[in-house]
């Protein structure tokens, strides 16, 4: 006995309406839960302002080290033999000062052991604030 013979074959048939109503129904739902920005809707205009550089404050040390790894503390040039008399310089350029801020003007191709250097000579010293120097790039807002 062959049965197979006698069924007929359907051929699958593929619904799309109900594919249709889920897709609307996740379409409303994320519009209705979207957020929108709101920035269009804010025209503001920044303030300029030309304001002068601040004039060298006594608490600041600058030291500046050049591509060779040569250093420049408060404009002074200072022959580096080791940290520990870097440290003493700073110590001298520093005055009376207790804690100032030592600014570092490291050339973009200087080495990092010379502003590692530097960094642990202001350590050795007792000052803990350490700032960097860095120029703008042209054209940036």
């Amino acid at each position: 006995m062959d049965f197979r013979r006698s069924s007929r074959h359907e051929e699958p048939e593929v619904n799309l309406i109900p594919m249709i109503d889920v897709l609307l129904v996740i379409v409303i739902f994320l519009s209705v839960t979207t957020t929108y920005s709101r920035f269009s809707e804010l025209q503001i205009n920044l303030p300029r302002a030309d304001a002068e550089k601040p004039l060298e404050r006594p608490e600041q040390i600058t030291v500046v080290v050049d591509p060779s790894g040569r250093y420049v503390v408060n404009r002074t040039p200072v022959a580096f033999t080791n940290v520990d008399s870097l440290a003493v310089e700073l110590k001298k350029a520093a005055g009376q000062t207790a804690d100032p801020v030592i600014i570092i003007n490291a050339d973009a191709t200087a080495t990092h052991q010379s502003v590692i250097q530097v960094m642990e000579a202001a350590r050795a010293a007792g000052y803990n604030r350490i700032t960097f120097t860095t120029q703008s790039r042209t054209g940036a807002k």
